[in-house]
């Protein structure tokens, strides 16, 4: 399978793809994760590592691969987005892509698969977005389940009032479009992170494909009251009180609908 879009008469689509994780004390996941990026059929990709000055055997398993990551920084941070903002500014691609300590691309050729499936749209621009479907995995890499939450047919700014209706990992954006993390918020600046770039794209292209096999057992997961409580403040800043309140009370609702 070849690593670039081409056509006799269109431009070739081979954005750069800036792959970037953020780990520490990682030992036990990281290098499953380095495995799927640099495995990928698609080899436009600017793999970055940002490590928090790991105390374990993490850094010594990043440099075992060195030759094949593009950039590598292991230093003392202020936490995971100050971390995942570092990525930021080393990015140089096309797009970014955040794939942290224990998450996986979904097969070896899914960045090629998301390719083929832009291609296919017969546009010779890029979209300021692409998304997909999450699995999420356990600690052995087995399927646990889809996420809980359905991915849109078509994601706008508005589709986050419903929850994060993508995962974080399964949502690449232009790099030009993409901001600093907000660190004011310690464990969902990554929900601020989306709102605000979907707030400044126009096409964001659904690939209809399952991108990313997703960790069961994030930070987010372990403080998932916390996470709950900023999320309900980055709705209130974007969506407003009224519209914030009304969702939260629908989630209510169809929770205890369901049980």
């Amino acid at each position: 399978m070849t690593n670039t879009l081409s056509h006799p008469h269109r431009t070739p689509l081979h954005p750069t793809v800036s792959v970037i994780t953020v780990c520490w004390n990682a030992q036990e996941t990281i290098e499953d994760t380095i495995q799927s990026v640099i495995t990928q059929s698609y080899h436009h990709i600017e793999y970055i590592v940002i490590d928090g000055d790991s105390s374990d055997g993490t850094l010594s398993i990043i440099r075992r691969y060195g030759e094949r990551i593009a950039k590598v920084v292991s230093e003392p941070d202020h936490g995971l987005y100050d971390a995942m903002n570092k990525g930021l500014r080393l990015a140089t691609g096309d797009y970014v892509c955040f794939l942290n300590a224990g998450d996986c691309f979904h097969e070896d050729d899914t960045l090629q698969q998301m390719m083929h499936r832009l291609y296919e749209e017969g546009k010779d621009t890029l979209p300021d977005v692409i998304y997909g479907e999450t699995e999420l995995v356990d600690s052995e890499g087995h399927f646990v389940r889809m996420r809980r939450l359905s991915t849109p047919e078509q994601l706008n700014w508005k589709s986050f009032r419903h929850g994060m209706v993508v995962c974080h990992q399964a949502f690449l954006a232009k790099r030009e479009l993409a901001p600093q993390y907000d660190t004011r918020y310690r464990f969902s600046a990554d929900f601020d992170w989306c709102i605000r770039v979907m707030k400044q794209s126009k096409w964001l292209f659904n690939t209809h494909l399952t991108l990313i096999d997703y960790l069961n057992e994030g930070m987010t997961t372990r403080n998932h009251r916390a996470s709950l409580w900023e999320r309900f403040h980055i709705m209130r800043h974007h969506y407003g009180l009224f519209t914030t309140l009304l969702m939260h009370g629908w989630f209510v609702v169809r929770a205890v609908w369901k049980k």
